[in-house]
């Protein structure tokens, strides 16, 4: 109850301090949500599934230059700032300035530190790694020339934000404690003898501070924060096949990395330097300790999540590198993960190693002793190019495409086997409009269509502008399950557990929305969550009906729309799916290209056009099915039969037995299915 008090109090008071300015409505409403849940209306996403809570995870208005010119007005009380490629270090002023007292002198020992992300404005807290935003942090930067009674509410407001700070320490998740620490080399070997990791030196093990449980034959290696605190741990252990099973606790938003300097060739302040300033990005723990048995001047960092996600949590750990490598699976997936992280990490000091047959991984070159793990690095190159280039220049992405052609094409459907003989798979980077009559399930297929691909572990970010996510929630729920629900509670919860375990995401909008607000929210979740996959229904609902648009033409403010989603499709290398509603024509008529709503872009700019064709209403015999009007990845077009399966809310086209009955499969059998998949999927 007190804890509560606090945040109630703390909520009327940052209300007061925000008050709206001249000329915006809508900012007295900006605050309403109490503990840092600060929610513009129409201004952020939210996700349903399994994550932390939403503190700094909103996009923010404030520019770089004011958020610099904040950090510098302080610095006479709080000290110099440090700007590092990804983010601004400064002393945290909630915790050593109390407002309208006199800041004092504190020891560098004891100064609590904060990195705000320089793209997103959040900051973390060095200290217990509390995620928050930058406007809750803003007003307790000095100099505070403020009236007295704005003092004692920035008292408050400050007591509530420790009370916030403090509930977040908990969250460490130290190695279990009956792990003996593996401080001699007899011990190293014992674990990698009983884990078969062949050629990993004993010493790697001892650098890492690796425990070992010698009952359940498992091997835990601490991540650490850039405090050097451990935060959580990589559990490694022989798997019923043989093969080494990894996983990370905690499973999601770890703020930790593992760091492995690895031994140059010969002692120097070169190499000391050198190591200090150079990074090679792993994926998973084998890389590592691979890279630990080879002289190199750098430093091996594993990454918590692999291809998963990067939280921003971790960038400041990396902030003291000037040049990082990032060395991930030779498969185009992984290609595309080390493009999207090097976005984050900056792409001006990130080189890679191309994914191709010569480039494996370091453990799997470590295993095969064919190539050298230094001709390799010597090989990484930018991935930003000069705007004229060569046929040299890209002859590595030509071969890496060439030789894993099934892994270019896209991630698969499981449930249309037809789409991936026409469309061969789902590809990052591309535009998809669809559009059908009105009624005939556009919202329906597309919630399944996207459920099948972040069932395959393919981030999804939902903007339903028609209907609200409580009810698109439930269908996408059902079409997992594959009947209704209402009729089986008892298993909702069990259903609900392995749901939130998907990477999707909503986004809060309903109704007209502007289309600047709503790409902030995009990018930023783009940014934070890694999204792979941005679903818009629909377009209409972001050209608006306010009286600023009123005078503009309605097909050129489409065109503009589209024209965003395009550049942020190719620009952030993520799939962007546009529902369309069609011109209105007669029943009787056939949709084609021209019969999307506005003018020629959207047809021009699309990479895949797909139609819902709707005969049931003017013929006896008519059918629904699904028309690939535009194909540009491999030019196949054709149709796909839509067939409604009222109980599932599904499309999902059913595989035939041999006898020709339809392959029903049991609900227990679907669930084990869905669950193995989720599993998969992370």
């Amino acid at each position: 109850m007190l804890v509560k008090r606090l945040l109630c109090s703390y909520t009327k008071a940052f209300n007061r301090l925000h008050r709206a300015p001249s000329g915006n409505k809508n900012a007295s409403t900006d605050y309403n949500v109490p503990t840092f849940e600060a929610i513009p209306s129409g201004r952020c996403f939210s996700s349903e599934t399994n994550h932390p809570s939403d503190d700094g995870q909103k996009p923010v208005t404030v520019s770089l230059y004011q958020m610099k010119k904040t950090i510098k007005g302080a610095s006479a009380i709080l000290g110099e700032s440090i700007e590092g490629p990804t983010c601004i270090q400064t002393v945290c002023p909630v915790c050593h300035i109390v407002p309208g007292a006199e800041a004092k002198t504190l020891a560098d020992t004891i100064r609590r530190k904060i990195f705000v992300n320089k793209t997103t404005g959040n900051f973390t807290c060095s200290s217990c790694q509390y995620l928050g935003r930058w406007d809750h942090i803003e007003k307790f930067f000095p100099p505070q020339n403020r009236a007295p009674k704005t003092v004692q509410e920035l008292r408050k407001l400050r007591d509530a934000f420790l009370e916030l700070k403090g509930e977040h320490v908990g969250a460490v998740q130290p190695v279990p404690g009956d792990a003996s620490l593996l401080d001699s080399i007899d011990g190293a070997r014992e674990a990698i003898r009983c884990l078969h990791l062949e050629n990993i030196i004993p010493e790697t093990l001892i650098t890492v501070k690796a425990h070992w449980h010698r009952e359940k034959q498992e091997l835990f290696i601490p991540l650490v924060d850039v405090e050097d605190r451990t935060i959580g741990y990589k559990a490694l252990h022989v798997g019923a096949d043989g093969e080494i099973c990894e996983r990370t606790v905690p499973e999601a938003n770890a703020s930790g990395l593992i760091y492995l300097r690895c031994s140059p060739g010969n002692a120097g302040s070169k190499a000391k330097d050198q190591s200090q300033t150079n990074a090679i990005l792993v994926l998973n723990v084998l890389d590592l300790l691979a890279l630990g048995s080879v002289k190199l001047n750098a430093t091996a960092v594993c990454l918590p999540h692999g291809l998963k996600t990067l939280p921003q949590q971790c960038l400041p750990g990396l902030e003291r590198f000037q040049r990082l490598t990032l060395w991930f699976n030779y498969d185009t997936a992984g290609w595309d993960t080390a493009r999207n992280y090097a976005k984050k990490l900056d792409e001006r000091r990130c080189l890679f190693v191309r994914p191709t047959d010569q480039h494996p991984t370091p453990y799997k070159v470590l295993l095969e002793e064919t190539t050298e793990p230094k001709a390799i690095l010597s090989k990484a190159q930018p991935i930003l190019h000069q705007s004229i280039t060569t046929f040299r220049a890209l002859r590595q992405d030509v071969l890496s495409d060439l030789q894993n052609i099934d892994k270019v094409q896209g991630v698969k459907w499981k449930r249309y086997p037809t789409l991936n003989k026409l469309l061969k798979g789902h590809r990052k980077g591309e535009l998809t409009v669809l559009t059908g009559p009105t009624g005939c399930g556009k919202t329906t297929f597309m919630s399944d269509y996207s459920l099948d691909l972040a069932q395959q572990g393919v981030s999804t970010l939902w903007g339903s502008f028609e209907i609200r996510n409580t009810r698109l929630a439930v269908t996408l729920l059902r079409q997992m399950v594959g009947r209704p629900l209402d009729e089986n509670l008892a298993e909702f919860e069990q259903w609900a557990d392995t749901f939130e375990r998907l990477p999707i995401y909503f986004m809060t909008f309903h109704g007209q929305q502007p289309i600047k607000v709503v790409m902030e929210a995009i990018e930023h979740a783009q940014y934070v969550h890694d999204i792979q996959h941005v679903i818009i229904d629909n377009l209409q609902f972001m050209m608006g009906v306010l009286d600023e648009a009123k005078h503009l033409d309605r097909y050129w403010k489409q065109d503009a729309i589209i024209a965003a989603f395009r550049t942020f499709a190719t620009k952030r290398n993520c799939h962007v799916t546009l529902v369309i509603h069609p011109r209105k024509e007669r029943d009787s008529d056939e949709l084609t290209t021209s019969s999307i709503f506005g003018g020629a872009k959207a047809s021009q700019e699309a990479d895949n056009v797909l139609i819902i064709q709707d005969k049931r209403l003017t013929s006896v015999r008519g059918k629904k099915y699904l028309q690939i009007a535009k194909n540009r990845y491999s030019g196949d077009l054709g149709i796909m039969p839509l067939d409604f399966d009222k109980a599932s809310l599904s499309y999902a086209q059913r595989k035939k037995k041999p006898d020709g009955g339809d392959d029903g499969a049991s609900p227990d059998s679907v669930a084990e299915s869905t669950d193995r998949t989720v599993r998969r999927a992370f």
